[in-house]
């Protein structure tokens, strides 16, 4: 398949889109990209973060300065010299009382970053647009599809939620790229049902879990999100049924995948494309579906032969040769922070730094990190990411360990991660690393906390060795690679 040339931008500023805009958090994965399409697009950008000035944010900031976008303090002193933009774009974490907000100029628009990216995406006039979402794996996916695209010619535009390793060059950080491609892919999140400001062109939807609220509620949420798709979803079978197959329009085209090899071939007339064999051999993990040769995975992770079968899919619905889309698939260079090797420790214990941030990511990545530890341990350490998200996977979390730990396997819990703004400060890593102890079993002595990095660095040293592996796991904190990669001495 030739990918059918556009045009990314036009000359100056699209007609529909505000002429300047103000961006409250611009150092954040999801509103760095966002604001570089928009430089892209040919429009004025502001932003400001709280984070401004700390080393380990440093190399986002300097790509957008890059790339033109204008920097400040988050305090409202952007306006000081009669600065009007257009519109604030902010996100669901930014409070009312923020002082960009307080201060801005009277009648200013607000645009939240969902509505944002939807008069974005309309600005590219002719582009297939490609929404990846799913409680867990979005990242990865989008990721993965835009570096298969472009692996095959595609020349993709993509958004995502992760710096992809294929396209950081020339400063750029890899969560944004523009292309002049046909295909546009895009990061949908259902953490606050953003997704559903969305109409793409076609939709993937990977799984349905616990994050930010129920399942029922999710499953409502990804029914609609269907539903908008202009072309076609892609979907797992296991959401499909969860959110009934009889509640889907007879009319919309929609593929199924699984990763049970006794699936089967079709459901509600809908066809099944089957995950086949899935094994780790010599530290390498393999996968083969659809009938197709078997293909080496980049990441181990029966997760991760699910996400290869999701991408394939899509990749083929689009018209590429099946053969030619799998070796695509196979030769994904990955995305910062998703199970990425940091390095070996002096005692020749293997780090592995991951942004996995919920019970289900967590599960996924100690369970990878298992197959790279067949005789060994693997030792956790949590970061939560937010008083909030840590009180909501409280108890699903308890409940879990006991099954995702083997006996010698240990789960560590750092304090939690505060950006500032509203917190309650409760629960606390301690309380909840003692609710999961209470849960455990015959499992409490493998869940620690810890007060701080230097005493969890200091016992890591000491417990751990070859054949072990270390996994440095938490959301939002950059510092975090920073700690994972001063653990380590050898690449």
């Amino acid at each position: 398949m030739t990918s059918e040339p556009t045009v990314k931008t036009s000359s100056g500023t699209h007609p529909d889109l505000p002429k300047s805009l103000h961006f409250v958090g611009i150092g954040g994965i999801g509103m760095s990209g966002l604001a570089q399409m928009f430089r892209d697009l040919g429009c004025t950008v502001t932003g400001s973060d709280r984070a401004l000035g700390h080393p380990e944010n440093e190399r986002i900031f300097a790509a957008l300065r890059k790339c033109g976008a204008k920097l400040c303090p988050q305090d409202g002193s952007v306006y000081a010299d009669g600065y009007a933009p257009d519109a604030i774009v902010y996100s669901t974490a930014i409070e009312e009382d923020n002082p960009d907000f307080r201060c801005a100029p009277p009648g200013t628009r607000r645009l939240h970053r969902s509505e944002a990216l939807s008069l974005g995406i309309g600005a590219l006039r002719g582009r297939f647009t490609i929404a990846v979402t799913g409680t867990c794996g979005k990242t990865t996916v989008s990721a993965w599809l835009a570096d298969a695209l472009d692996r095959l010619g595609g020349d993709p535009g993509m958004l995502s939620g992760g710096y992809v390793k294929r396209f950081r060059e020339d400063g750029a950080p890899g969560n944004y790229r523009g292309g002049f491609g046909r295909d546009f892919v895009i990061e949908a999140d259902e953490s606050d049902k953003s997704l559903l400001n969305y109409v793409p062109d076609a939709a993937l939807i990977l799984n349905i879990g616990t994050d930010h609220y129920s399942r029922e509620e999710l499953a409502e949420v990804f029914l609609k999100f269907a539903g908008s798709a202009r072309s076609c979803v892609v979907m797992e079978l296991a959401a499909f049924q969860e959110i009934g197959p009889k509640r889907f329009p007879s009319g919309k085209m929609i593929l199924l995948f699984s990763g049970d090899p006794d699936a089967p071939v079709s459901c509600a007339g809908r066809p099944v494309l089957r995950l086949d064999s899935y094994r780790v051999a010599d530290g390498s993990a393999w996968c083969a579906f659809n009938g197709l040769p078997e293909i080496r995975l980049p990441m181990p992770g029966r997760h991760n032969a699910l996400n290869a079968l999701a991408v394939h899919t899509v990749l083929t619905s689009r018209g590429y040769d099946s053969m030619d889309a799998l070796k695509a698939v196979s030769e994904f260079s990955g995305v910062a922070r998703r199970f990425d090797r940091a390095g070996v420790m002096a005692n020749g214990a293997l780090v592995i730094d991951d942004y996995a941030h919920n019970v289900e990511k967590l599960a996924s990545c100690i369970g990878a990190a298992q197959e790279l530890a067949p005789e060994g341990r693997v030792v956790t350490v949590f970061q939560p990411h937010g008083f909030a998200p840590l009180r909501f996977m409280r108890e699903a979390l308890a409940k879990a360990l006991p099954s995702i730990l083997r006996p010698a396997d240990q789960f560590i819990f750092l304090p939690v991660y505060y950006a500032g703004g509203t917190a309650s400060f409760s629960p606390t890593s301690a309380e909840v690393a003692a609710t999961c102890r209470e849960a455990a079993g015959s499992y409490a002595a493998s869940i620690l906390d810890f007060e701080d990095r230097q005493e969890c660095e200091r016992y890591l040293k000491t417990v751990t060795k070859r054949g072990d592996v270390v996994i440095v796991a938490g959301a939002r904190d950059e510092s975090l690679s920073i700690w994972a990669k001063s653990l380590t001495k050898y690449a």
